[in-house]
């Protein structure tokens, strides 16, 4: 788990600006800082139109984070069918859905105590 908050901070500015980048949908940040025995710090939350969107706005995350702070994902999972794209910076998890898987594991929904924090989408 990222230790420094510093360090937090600039890898979710670097992960909001590669979503954004590639117009990633319905951006949410959901705060689990206050909730006890969590995996990490953050889930970031977003999705695309199609697979193409969903896979390039992953990779525009990963080579956002990259260039701003140095920090490669410990871990990433789901290129393959690109339905849910899972990316792991130890404090922060970024979710890139597809629309329908999304609306279906409802993580939001999920997490509803923890503080959800909703983007505006740039048009």
């Amino acid at each position: 788990m990222t230790k420094v908050k510093g360090e937090t901070d600039k890898i979710l500015e670097g992960v909001l600006e590669g979503i954004k980048k590639i117009k990633g949908k319905e951006i949410a940040i959901v705060d689990l800082n206050t909730i006890n025995h969590t995996e990490c710090g953050y889930f970031v939350i977003c999705h695309g139109t199609s697979t193409t969107q969903s896979n390039s706005i992953a990779l525009s995350v990963e080579e956002t984070v990259k260039e701003l702070t140095g920090v490669n994902a410990w871990h990433k999972d789901g290129y393959r069918n690109s339905i849910w794209i899972l990316l792991d910076y130890g404090d922060i998890m970024v979710h890139v859905f597809q629309k329908e898987y999304r609306d279906f594991y409802n993580l939001e929904g999920l997490w509803a105590d923890a503080k959800i924090t909703k983007l505006e989408d740039d048009n």
